[in-house]
């Protein structure tokens, strides 16, 4: 039987690369979801003007409420395109799963500000404080990941990691409560894992895993 060439229908244009925009201005997120994204081939790009859109309120008593909420925002601010937001924090067991949901205005919130810290200085100060004489140091973080389209929601997943929380910060990488938060399987803190590690072990890198199969295909990306 003679071979012919390839029908049509099996030599058809290659799909084109997933796009997905991460309505983040927060460099350590977004360089982490690059990271995860590069096994799949898809790009992983900063949402557009997003320092000029104003900031909604994040006022979900969930995860994924917040992620949700924030997805279909910014996701009417650049018609036809995926657009991602995430929500993520620490749940720590001996505070009863606070900070949670407001785990980057943690600090903030108790009005906790010493002189010349960051943010995340702060916070991490704070947890240890709340945390001093109690017994259960047991932690995990969490992150809900939406896509949006046009004002609407087309899929949410979630990451989770468990760790416990150090009795001082370890290591210099990461952000947020990654040098706080660690890692018994690894014998290190989040803030000591190459970035590759990282995005193989964090809440993140799961919950964008868990994500890209659910945006495929993904018409009307771009």
């Amino acid at each position: 039987m003679r071979r012919g060439a390839p029908s049509d229908s099996q030599s058809g244009p290659m799909p084109m690369p997933l796009t997905l925009y991460i309505a983040t201005g927060n460099a350590g997120k977004l360089k982490e979801f690059a990271e995860a994204a590069g096994p799949s081939g898809a790009r992983v790009l900063p949402l557009p003007g997003l320092e000029g859109i104003p900031t909604p309120r994040e006022d979900q008593p969930t995860f994924a409420g917040n992620a949700r909420a924030k997805a279909v925002y910014y996701s009417s601010t650049l018609p036809g395109a995926v657009v991602l937001a995430d929500d993520s924090g620490l749940e720590a067991v001996g505070l009863g799963g606070a900070p949670g949901v407001r785990s980057a205005r943690y600090a903030a919130d108790a009005g906790f500000a010493p002189p010349g810290l960051t943010t995340d200085a702060s916070n991490n100060l704070l947890l240890l404080r709340e945390l001093a004489g109690v017994a259960d140091r047991g932690a995990r973080y969490v992150c809900a990941l939406a896509a949006a389209r046009d004002a609407q929601v087309i899929a949410v997943a979630e990451g989770t990691v468990e760790g416990r929380i150090l009795a001082a910060p370890q290591g210099g990488g990461g952000f947020g409560y990654d040098p706080l938060f660690y890692l018994p399987e690894r014998g290190c803190s989040m803030a000591e894992l190459s970035g590759e590690e990282k995005w193989t072990l964090s809440h993140r890198g799961r919950a964008f895993r868990a994500l890209l199969p659910l945006l495929q295909p993904a018409p009307g990306s771009r």
